[in-house]
């Protein structure tokens, strides 16, 4: 029985990650459960057998390309305590997006983009996806209230949800211009807006820190 469940989970995993290679390349529309099958040398009563429909299948690619996206940005911004560090994590999304020359976008943003209008239940993970993104940069926020970085009036969501719009923004036309700087601006103005209530000693170092200066 052990051995049957360790051959079941490998062959489910095995199509997920063809389906995640494959999306991530060709996008949703451009990839179909023959493909997916091809890929994962399956046939199409084992990829039944694992996922309902396509949309399932779609589904679990949202959950596992959010979970490794929100895993890495959970470890990036759990260390952001200052102004300083914030500059830290937006200069590291940027170079991530000029090694891939702009291309790529966001994994969660791209899907969301194919996939929000097509799938109550994909939409629905993807909105979740989102909010636990913007919980980790309000938490950061929150630190620095609770620390005196930011001010009292600071509110903590509604600048995780303006940070991440930019972001998600300055992603899409990174990615249809090929360069960077559309997203260099997005982040800047984000950041620009948090510094706006930076508190006591450190709101006279708050543009220059977060122009880069």
């Amino acid at each position: 029985m052990t051995a049957r469940t360790n051959r079941g989970e490998a062959t489910r995993a095995r199509i997920l990650e063809a389906a995640q290679t494959l999306v991530a390349r060709r996008g949703v529309a451009g990839t179909s459960l023959d493909d997916i099958m091809a890929a994962s040398g399956t046939s199409k009563s084992q990829l039944y057998h694992y996922f309902a429909d396509r949309d399932a299948l779609m589904c679990a690619v949202v959950e596992a390309q959010a979970s490794r996206v929100i895993g890495i940005q959970e470890s990036c911004l759990s260390a952001v305590r200052s102004l300083g560090d914030l500059r830290t994590w937006r200069d590291g999304i940027v170079a991530a997006s000029r090694e891939r020359g702009g291309a790529g976008g966001c994994p969660i943003g791209s899907l969301a983009s194919e996939l929000a209008e097509q799938s109550e239940d994909a939409r629905a993970r993807l909105a979740e996806s989102f909010r636990r993104w913007e919980s980790c940069l309000a938490a950061s926020f929150e630190t620095m209230r609770q620390s005196g970085t930011l001010d009292g009036q600071a509110e903590p969501a509604g600048l995780a949800t303006a940070v991440i719009a930019a972001l998600q923004g300055g992603l899409l036309l990174a990615q249809t211009s090929r360069a960077t700087r559309p997203l260099e601006l997005a982040l800047d103005m984000a950041l620009d807006h948090v510094g706006r209530h930076a508190a006591g000693a450190d709101a006279t170092r708050a543009g220059p820190a977060l122009q880069g200066g």
